[in-house]
């Protein structure tokens, strides 16, 4: 079984009578990127929180590395890193020396500090001013700020919001290199298309409920799919079909057949071949993370 970095047991967070957190189950692999997601609202900042120790379960337990976050929180903290809000820089230093005035209080060495700056992209900067920083480079600084301990745990909150294409772009690659430097990273983000580009584990939570948990291709497996048929006799084929027990749809000259997987699609092509019925196409529509989502959501 794999080691995991982040586990919750039957986590509760309860505001009167109100569970902005109920019976969550979270178990976050070591090394991995692990996407976060939910709607306004769903429990993700609650949850955050309890994992960071600042807030304390109505019933339940969070583990980290293995400990009890209630009882070894500061133990803990030492090994994880935090982007939740836009930290505060002073807009009159450079980057390196903003990084420099944090370093002093966790005692950090110069070595450490440049080591960042390379990390994030931001070595070049030398004089320049944190105030006359685009967004990016504010972004990236902050990330900056959230490795100084060079931390086993990284948790993003929303790290590409505001940002360009260009810097989207550059935090994403950013955040794909940091398990190869043996990071685990809890990832929370509205930006589910960014999410499916950089997440290799995905849990989904809603009205403070855990929808599902695993991979991507996991997630994927279990939803249905749209298989639609391009055929030379519809009648035919969707009195076949409809006796085999799928349902048909028409769908402008097509006939569009839900299946719980894509392989269900050799099946029918099969059916209608045997049965002298001309198939001209047959492909499936595969979800995005978007559209699973909002089914998910949607349900619940």
């Amino acid at each position: 079984m794999s080691n995991y970095t982040i586990q919750t047991i039957d986590l509760e967070k309860k505001f009167k009578s109100v569970s902005a957190v109920d019976n969550l189950n979270l178990a976050v692999p070591e090394g991995s990127i692990y996407g976060f997601l939910g709607p306004n609202g769903a429990g993700k900042t609650t949850t955050i929180r309890m994992i960071l120790g600042l807030a304390s379960p109505t019933r339940g337990k969070v583990n980290v590395f293995g400990k009890n976050v209630a009882k070894n929180r500061k133990e803990i903290l030492k090994d994880i890193g935090a982007l939740v809000e836009n930290p505060s820089f002073y807009s009159n230093l450079t980057a390196e020396e903003n990084l420099e005035v944090i370093g002093v209080v966790l005692g950090i060495k110069k070595e450490r500090i440049r080591e960042v700056l390379e990390i994030v992209g931001l070595e070049r900067t030398k004089k320049k001013k944190v105030g006359k920083f685009s967004l990016g480079m504010k972004q990236r600084l902050a990330l900056a700020f959230a490795l100084l301990n060079n931390p086993k745990l990284l948790i993003l909150d929303e790290p590409t919001n505001g940002l360009d294409p260009k810097g989207i772009i550059e935090m994403r690659n950013l955040i794909k290199s940091l398990p190869e430097k043996g990071v685990t990273v809890f990832l929370s983000s509205h930006m589910l298309s960014e999410v499916e580009l950089i997440a290799n584990h995905i849990g989904i939570i809603n009205n403070g409920k855990l929808l599902f948990q695993g991979t991507l291709k996991e997630l994927r497996e279990k939803q249905e799919i749209d298989i639609s048929l391009r055929v030379d006799d519809i009648a035919g084929a969707k009195k076949l079909l409809t006796k085999s027990g799928y349902k048909c749809e028409d769908d402008d000259g097509m006939i569009s057949i839900k299946v719980e997987n894509g392989e269900k699609g050799a099946e029918i092509n099969s059916l209608l071949v045997s049965s002298g019925i001309k198939v001209f196409s047959l492909f499936p529509k595969v979800s995005n993370l978007e559209d699973i989502f909002v089914n998910l959501t949607n349900k619940k």
